[in-house]
């Protein structure tokens, strides 16, 4: 029996009055990562990993298939795109489609511009 526990239990049957409760203060631990990512200035990266994880959602399958975002580099997302005749569909066609998906679910300060690239 651990020593909280004992002493719990005697004060019940002595009769005394219970500590009160501690608060809890208990949070995710995403919420902790992020914390110290932040204050390490490693922010900006987190929020990359979350919008690179998130293409395959916003775009879908098919095109997810034929195209992978690279990297988040001051608002501007470069995505790595496979055929030249899937760069100019992207590019010409999805690319607002696709930016305003991405604004809304990551903020237009996170989120400025997509540029494809063939690669």
């Amino acid at each position: 029996m651990k020593p909280h526990q004992r002493a719990r239990i005697l004060a019940e049957w002595r009769g005394l009055p219970e500590p009160p409760e501690r608060p809890d203060r208990t949070v995710a631990a995403a919420e902790g990562v992020r914390k110290v990512m932040q204050a390490l200035g490693l922010g900006e990266r987190l929020r990359e990993e979350e919008v690179l994880a998130s293409w395959r959602g916003i775009v879908g399958d098919f095109i997810a298939t034929h195209s992978q975002p690279s990297k988040l580099v001051n608002g501007v997302l470069i995505v790595q795109v496979l055929q030249p005749t899937m760069h100019y569909e992207l590019d010409r066609v999805w690319k607002t489609k696709i930016l305003t998906k991405m604004k809304e679910r990551f903020g237009a300060r996170t989120i400025k511009e997509i540029r494809f690239r063939i690669g």
